[in-house]
């Protein structure tokens, strides 16, 4: 294989390319935003747990299994949840025998298993760590990073202040507040994610702790009892794991403004420093069917839903097609995801060989290529589709393709076949044989589809011997 190319990632907050370089190469670590376990995750949750297994995949490739480090949080603190938890848990919570945390855990163990099932059907790898936002609110035994501190120190350094029984960021603290948006304070104006409230110093100042009634869940902090703001948790979580200042931080296109300013401005000004993250990564939007997913539209649809029933198109969709049509638009621009999309998809799975083993390989140049260049999955599965040509047709060439598929997670895997749908498939296609001899081509054709329906791929080819047809198959989902 040809040497390696330079890894280089496109960073939001410079909006350029540039060589990826870790701050320590044997401590490369990454954080990504992940799900609120109030409901079940839909496609477009899936696309940023999609995309940065990839990255995680590459880097491992790079810089070895060991050496880096990926933390993916689980958000379990939100009104709506803790709502739930005082409903459905409030008289265990009362008397002591249920703490609150234990009672948003019992909540939201359902939604986040089937989140752990659902990715990992997409062919992800679970993340090192992944911290959960109820775990980091107080001080803990181990004394990683926590909101009440995180808190505290911004208070005691001038960037918070206390009013109207809240604690507020005050964006003025900081002279480059809005550097990864983009946006200046002095633009910060009533909107959509923008409150405007009198007793801010600024419109654009921000939640750290709000105060909770008795009739809401909260955990006791010196400004009283309470609970924290959205943004805060994602500071110490990440600084819990990967440290003060790390290699990159990703999410959703949708979180540059607020979540992931806020973000940055309060890691820097509690931590002292220059940076939260040296790279900042996000994904594009997705649509479904060419509109914008929202229930109201009729198009919202989850990872569960596509894996398991009936809805979308008609029927359900393999982990393996969903990851790869996503696979197939680059990271960082919008995708249509519809049903034309996995179809496509599906079809180019269907001519790639099952079964290989890609620890006999090693990824191929031109697959490694694309992805170092801002992980080009677009250039990566088309040089995929080429390997699985030559695999066909060189069977010496299976653990390369094998090793490259495994890269992107999208390798086919070979499916275990019972003695009685073998005989049953043999017994189809020596019929589908003598209908051919008889040139009853329609009905052949529509018996090849039908087993293709149903996950049977046929490959016809001659004898060498005698020249005559023979039908091989194999099962593809």
């Amino acid at each position: 294989m040809a040497e390696k190319p330079v890894l280089t990632l496109y960073n939001t907050l410079t909006r350029s390319k540039a060589a990826f370089t870790p701050i320590d190469p044997e401590n490369v670590r990454m954080y990504v935003c992940g799900p609120t376990v109030y409901d079940l995750a839909h496609i477009g949750n899936a696309r940023p747990v999609i995309v940065f297994d990839v990255l995680f995949r590459l880097l491992r490739l790079v810089h070895g299994e060991k050496h880096v480090i990926y933390a993916r949080n689980i958000t379990d603190l939100d009104d709506k949840i803790n709502a739930r938890a005082l409903r459905d848990f409030g008289a265990e919570i009362e008397n002591g025998t249920l703490s609150l945390n234990e009672a948003i855990r019992r909540v939201t163990e359902k939604t986040a298993n089937q989140f752990h099932s659902d990715v990992a059907m997409l062919g992800c790898l679970p993340p090192t760590h992944e911290p959960r936002a109820t775990e980091f609110v107080q001080p803990r035994e181990d004394g990683k990073a926590d909101m009440i501190t995180l808190i505290q120190r911004l208070i005691e350094r001038g960037h918070a202040y206390e009013t109207n029984g809240e604690v507020l960021f005050d964006t003025s603290s900081t002279a480059d507040y809005g550097e990864l948006s983009k946006r200046n304070l002095d633009e910060q104006q009533a909107g959509a994610r923008v409150a405007v409230d009198m007793h801010k110093k600024n419109p654009g100042d921000f939640v750290l702790w709000k105060l909770s009634s008795s009739e809401e869940p909260g955990w006791t902090s010196p400004w009283g009892r309470g609970r924290p703001g959205w943004h805060i948790e994602c500071s110490a979580m990440a600084a819990a794991y990967l440290g003060e200042v790390f290699d990159i931080h990703g999410g959703g296109l949708d979180l540059i403004f607020p979540h992931h300013e806020n973000e940055i401005a309060q890691s820097r000004c509690a931590h002292d420093t220059k940076v939260m993250a040296n790279v900042w990564m996000h994904n594009g939007f997705v649509q479904v069917e060419g509109r914008k997913m929202s229930k109201s539209e009729g198009n919202f649809v989850t990872i569960y839903e596509l894996l398991h029933e009936e809805k979308f198109g008609g029927r359900k969709w393999p982990g393996e097609v969903l990851r790869l049509a996503m696979l197939m638009t680059h990271y960082r621009e919008p995708i249509d995801f519809s049903v034309k999309r996995l179809e496509e998809a599906e079809r180019l799975l269907a001519k790639w060989p099952a079964g290989g083993n890609p620890n006999e390989g090693r990824v191929d140049a031109s697959v490694l290529t694309p992805l170092f260049d801002d992980l080009n999955t677009v250039g990566a599965v088309q040089a995929l589709h080429a390997l699985a040509q030559c695999a066909n047709n060189d069977p010496l060439m299976m653990p390369v393709f094998a090793a490259s598929a495994e890269l992107l997670g999208v390798l086919p895997k070979k499916v275990e076949v019972s003695k009685a749908l073998e005989d049953s498939v043999e017994s189809l296609i020596q019929l589908r044989l003598e209908m051919l001899k008889a040139k009853n081509f329609d009905e052949a054709d529509k018996l090849r589809d039908d087993l293709a329906a149903k996950g049977i791929q046929l490959k016809d080819g001659k004898d060498p011997a005698t020249g005559e047809r023979v039908t091989t198959w194999e099962v593809k989902r």
